[in-house]
């Protein structure tokens, strides 16, 4: 079962609501792929997310720095472990394993920035969002495999 929706995101606050609502649905094992050009929100909304449960799970606010430069930043939540992996610069798709991806994921859940550079790579169970330009700042289109179709109609409540 897919779940897939299109939503409108005025502006660099709906980017980050969007981010906040998807904190409240994520779960250990997930992926969440974020695609989209330079300068769409992808960090934004992984930003925004990952403040979001830190927040949830009771920890004071803190810098949620885009891992451009170290590939792969890990926070923890509560009881939820949160990788937040930049893809841009890896050079080999194989390169996801020595980055820790399968074990982020047995821990936790992963959000990664340019996932087409995993290629064949990418587990198949995730939710893509792909941010593009809109009518009113960015377009959003969220599409998840196996139970993220339940979880996204709460979302877009949300929305």
């Amino acid at each position: 079962m897919t779940g897939a929706y299109e939503l409108e995101l005025e502006g660099e606050a709906a980017t980050q609501r969007l981010g906040r609502a998807l904190a409240g649905i994520l779960r250990a094992g997930d992926l969440v792929a974020l695609w989209g050009d330079l300068g769409m929100g992808k960090s934004t909304l992984a930003r925004a997310l990952i403040q979001e449960r830190l927040s949830l799970s009771g920890r004071p606010p803190e810098d949620v720095p885009s891992p451009t430069f170290t590939l792969v930043q890990t926070y923890e939540a509560g009881d939820l472990s949160l990788a937040h992996f930049d893809l841009y610069r890896i050079a080999d798709p194989a390169e996801i394993y020595e980055l820790g991806l399968e074990e982020a994921l047995e821990e936790g859940a992963a959000l990664i920035e340019w996932p087409g550079n995993l290629e064949e790579l990418l587990p198949h169970e995730r939710l893509d969002i792909l941010l593009e330009p809109g009518r009113k700042g960015r377009r959003a289109f969220l599409k998840g495999t196996g139970d993220w179709a339940a979880r996204l109609a709460a979302v877009k409540n949300e929305m």
